[in-house]
């Protein structure tokens, strides 16, 4: 298993362990209210648990495009094989955007010293280093998102029907559901919805269920950065390593 692949599995175990406890919780109210540390636990208790589901899967989906992104830079720059020419348009569009800190706010001494020395790094055709993808602002990542920004780098995407069917179907709020963990995530964060209101209404099974279709579709996203960073789909055809073979 890739360190990708693990990174992510481990992760989801944390969402499976808790979800085990609230249905541990849900199979005690059939014979009343569930008990802990020898006292009950209300219903507003226990839609505030629920609740908490959403943001451990958000997590998840953030932790995991931070993966994948941080997998694709280090490739490009691992052992200081690779000089900014080789890499794709696309991808050396980000590098660039990275280096030069094009979407920063710089006063114009500061853009100057950013900008000639980007212009030096390609003068002198020096090796890509260390360096990290422009981070997008906290709790923006929904399946559109992820798409989107495979689409900017270059990486391809496959899904199965099912992935595709799961994760693009609408379940609440007219949402699907990684737009729905996404407005969960952000609306208890800035305070707009309290967890209670948050938890109101669900069920372990329906949470699993979202979990499911959630897993299943981040799973073959982290597939298909693998499959890009093992291809090296980040460097132009003609550097690109043959596999099996030589450059």
């Amino acid at each position: 298993m890739s360190n990708l692949s693990q990174s992510f599995e481990e992760r989801l175990q944390e969402i499976d362990a808790y979800l085990d406890l609230l249905d541990a919780f849900e199979r005690q109210t059939q014979n009343g209210p569930p008990q802990i540390g020898g006292g009950p636990i209300t219903a507003q208790q226990q839609k505030i648990l629920y609740s908490a589901v959403y943001l451990h899967l958000y997590n998840l989906v953030e932790a995991t495009m931070v993966w994948c992104l941080e997998a694709v830079a280090a490739a490009a720059a691992k052992d200081g094989q690779w000089l900014p020419a080789d890499l794709t348009d696309e991808l050396r569009r980000e590098w660039i955007r990275t280096t030069g800190r094009t979407h920063t706010e710089l006063n114009s001494d500061n853009r100057l010293t950013t900008t000639i020395e980007l212009c030096n790094l390609l003068i002198e055709s020096v090796p890509i280093s260390e360096w990290k993808f422009e981070r997008r602002g906290a709790g923006s990542w929904d399946d559109h998102q992820i798409e989107d920004m495979a689409g900017r780098i270059g990486c391809p995407m496959y899904f199965t029907p099912q992935a595709i069917s799961g994760i693009k179907r609408k379940i609440r709020d007219d949402k699907t559901a990684l737009a729905l963990i996404r407005d969960f995530r952000n609306r208890l964060a800035h305070g707009s919805l309290s967890f209670t209101e948050c938890g109101d209404g669900a069920t372990v099974i329906d949470l699993r269920m979202i979990k499911e279709w959630t897993a299943d579709y981040l799973r073959q996203v982290v597939d298909a950065f693998e499959q890009f960073i093992d291809s090296h789909g980040f460097i132009t055809s003609a550097k690109r390593p043959v596999i099996g073979g030589e450059t």
